[in-house]
């Protein structure tokens, strides 16, 4: 129990604060969890396009687990194309027991109006009543009221999915889609994905609740 807790929840830390990722849906197969599957070794696979950034994805989430291996380090350009036995026959022999994937399925637009604002900072009450007669009204009650005009702001939302497979029973076991809203640093996004996949781990009971202190 403790080693599949520090495996798959207590490298995923989850924050006190808000992030720009939320859980759009999950999955978990109603036959098994992170406690039965035991995961001894893990490949972490980012399905990009882009090399540099595969590698930079893969090396962040590698890098909160030992357990936890990038994909490129074993699978490169000279067999990318293998058929999938051949790929399953490679993990097999490096002792593989799990994969965990992420992909980008979807970015998607909105745009949304922003109202303007109307603001204005009342004088009267106490302090009007005694002054206003004595500076002969010149004091206004009020002061000037500033308006600032509303605005259309348009947002991207990033969706991706996140799966675990087990090799062992060589079938899906946990699958779930977020969207994460303007993304400026790519691994601070990769981090707050992680961080709500965590949470739902949890909620889902795919990785029991952590222990008590």
């Amino acid at each position: 129990m403790r080693k599949i807790l520090v495996l798959l929840t207590g490298i995923l830390l989850v924050s006190c604060g808000g992030t720009n990722t939320t859980i759009v849906s999950s999955w978990k197969d109603p036959n098994t969890n992170a406690e039965k599957e035991q995961f001894k070794k893990i490949m972490v696979v980012a399905l990009l396009k882009n090399e540099t950034t595969r590698r930079t994805v893969e090396d962040q989430i590698a890098s909160k687990n030992p357990l936890f291996h990038p994909s490129y380090s074993l699978f490169t350009k000279t067999n990318l194309d293998y058929t999938t036995t051949q790929k399953l026959s490679i993990l097999n022999s490096e002792g593989y027991d799990g994969i965990i994937t992420m992909r980008l399925v979807d970015t998607q637009k909105e745009t949304n109006y922003v109202p303007g604002t109307n603001t204005s900072m009342y004088y009267g009450g106490m302090y009007g009543g005694m002054y206003g007669g004595y500076y002969g009204g010149w004091y206004d009650m009020y002061s000037p009221s500033y308006y600032d005009a509303g605005y259309y702001q348009e947002s991207t939302y990033y969706i991706v999915e996140t799966n675990v497979f087990s090799l062992k029973n060589n079938k899906l076991i946990w699958t779930g889609t977020t969207s994460s809203s303007n993304v400026i640093d790519v691994s601070q996004t990769v981090d707050n994905i992680i961080i709500e996949v965590a949470k739902e781990m949890r909620k889902d009971g795919f990785v029991a609740p952590e222990p008590k202190k």
